[in-house]
C-alpha cells in the first residue's frame, strides 16, 4: 500500500519530471488525504486509508511558511523553477484557494520573479468562479484528463457521484487555451477490469477532446512511484512518444515523462 503523504503547507523542493526544481505547496492536512477523486494510481493512497484528523492550513499559515521557506532558499542561493500546488488532495478545494494564489504570486514576485506558479488539479471545481479566476492568473494551470470514457473514469479516477466528463471539457474550453492538459497512461487491471488506456479506443476520442480544448500544452506521463493497486504497469516510452506525435500533429506542444 502506498503511503506517501506530504508535509503541509510547504514541502521540498523536489525535482519534478515535468516542472524542474519545484517547491511544493500542500493545502491539505499533513496527516491525511482530502480529495474528490480516489485514483487507483495515487501515490498518496486511497482516501479511506488516510482520513485526516486535522484541518487544512489557514491562508495566514500558508503565507507565513512560504515566506519563511523562500527567504531561506534565496539566502542559500537556491531558487525554485516553480512553486507547485499539489500534495495530499485537490488544492482548489481549499476555501481560500483564490486568496492563497494571490498571496503566492505576490511572494513569488518579491523573492523569485522568474519562477512559475503551477497548480496540479483534477479540474472538478473549475466551474466555481473563484477557482476559475485563480487558475487564470497562475502560469501553469495543469488540469487532469486521463480519458473521455466515463466508465474508465469511474474505474480509475473514481470521482464523487455526479461527475460529468462532457461538462468538464466544456469548462476547460472556457480557459481559451490558458491550461495544460495532464494525462496518465498506464496498463494493468483492477478487479479483472482492463485499465490499459494506451489503446486507439481511448486515445482517439481523447485527442478529439484535446483538439476542442486547445490547451497551451499537453503533458503525458506514466507510473513512476508505488501505487495502491499493485497490478498497474508503466506505458512504454515508444507508446508515449507515439501519443506525443499525434498531439503535435494537432499543432499543440506536448511532452512525455517516462
Amino acid at each position: 500500500m502506498s503511503t506517501v503523504l506530504y508535509p503541509s503547507p510547504i514541502f521540498g523542493p523536489v525535482h519534478s519530471r515535468r516542472l524542474g526544481i519545484s517547491l511544493g505547496i500542500n493545502l491539505m492536512p499533513a496527516d491525511g488525504k482530502i480529495c474528490n477523486f480516489d485514483c487507483i494510481y495515487c501515490e498518496c493512497g486511497f482516501n479511506k486509508d488516510f482520513r485526516t484528523t486535522s484541518k487544512r492550513p489557514s491562508r495566514q499559515i500558508v503565507y507565513n511558511e512560504l515566506e519563511k521557506t523562500l527567504t531561506k532558499m534565496i539566502s542559500n542561493g537556491q531558487r525554485p523553477n516553480v512553486l507547485t500546488f499539489a500534495g495530499n488532495g485537490e488544492p482548489t478545494a481549499h476555501p481560500h484557494f483564490k486568496e492563497i494564489i494571490e498571496d503566492t504570486i505576490a511572494l513569488r514576485n518579491k523573492f523569485c520573479p522568474e519562477s512559475k506558479v503551477s497548480v496540479l488539479s483534477n479540474a472538478t471545481l473549475i466551474n466555481r468562479q473563484n477557482v476559475f479566476d485563480a487558475l487564470m492568473i497562475v502560469d501553469n494551470n495543469i488540469l487532469k484528463l486521463d480519458t473521455v470514457n466515463i466508465n474508465y473514469i469511474r474505474t480509475t479516477n473514481r470521482p464523487l457521484p455526479g461527475y460529468n466528463v462532457e461538462k468538464q471539457i466544456e469548462y476547460m474550453k472556457k480557459f481559451n487555451g490558458h491550461c495544460i492538459i495532464q494525462t496518465m497512461f498506464m496498463k494493468g487491471s483492477i478487479n479483472n477490469i482492463d485499465v490499459n488506456n494506451v489503446k486507439p479506443e481511448y486515445i482517439e476520442p481523447w485527442l478529439e477532446a484535446v483538439a476542442c480544448i486547445k490547451p497551451q500544452q499537453v503533458m503525458i506521463y506514466t507510473i513512476d512511484r508505488e501505487t495502491p493497486y499493485k497490478n498497474l504497469f508503466k506505458a512504454t516510452k515508444e507508446e508515449l512518444d507515439n501519443i506525443v506525435r499525434q498531439i503535435e500533429q494537432l499543432g499543440i506542444p506536448a511532452s512525455a515523462s517516462y
